[in-house]
């Protein structure tokens, strides 16, 4: 089972975006845009619910903010039980950490996930995704890469990933 969920993302700027945008709409099949709500807990994992165009969802990514790779488990509500969801969690005594707005558009390109997003309050970000099992991540990563390298993207590091994100963690609600 594909359990593994191999990523990698790169800032980008607004007119890159709007570049790619027009790029894989082109060259990819279009999946679909989506307009989402995450609320990251203060947990020890890296626990969210999200309220997107279609769903709600309770996820946990094991492993830290921004790794290439790492196992995902999400469990799928009707869009109507999200706010039961955050209900569920603030009783557990979990605190809202991070409320994030996201637009999120979706191509597939080849055998891969493309998401070209807009953060409100933080960035525009391309992100390129696959599944894959443990024993081929290395690969899968590998592969993302020369992905990202043939649209002529730099990957951003994981420093400085965390550097925003750990920013918008601490100014969120000025920002939006």
């Amino acid at each position: 089972m594909k359990n593994i969920e191999v990523e990698i993302r790169s800032f980008i700027t607004e007119e890159q975006y709007k570049i790619l945008v027009e790029r894989f709409k082109r060259e990819a099949d279009f999946i679909g845009e989506d307009e989402q709500i995450t609320y990251y807990f203060d947990s020890e994992q890296d626990l969210r619910i999200q309220k997107n165009n279609n769903f709600s969802k309770i996820w946990l990514k094991k492993g830290q903010i921004h790794d290439e790779h790492r196992e995902e488990i999400e469990i799928k509500f009707e869009r109507e039980d999200f706010e039961k969801l955050e209900k569920m969690f603030s009783t557990l005594g979990f605190n809202v950490e991070i409320k994030w707005f996201r637009k999120r558009l979706t191509f597939k390109w080849d055998d891969i996930e493309v998401m070209l997003d807009y953060t409100r309050g933080y960035a525009y970000i391309i992100e390129l995704e696959k599944m894959s099992v443990e024993k081929d991540k290395e690969e899968t990563l590998n592969y993302l890469k020369t992905k990202m390298q043939e649209i002529g993207i730099s990957l951003t590091s994981k420093e400085k990933f965390d550097k925003k994100f750990k920013y918008y963690k601490e100014n969120w609600k000025q920002l939006v």
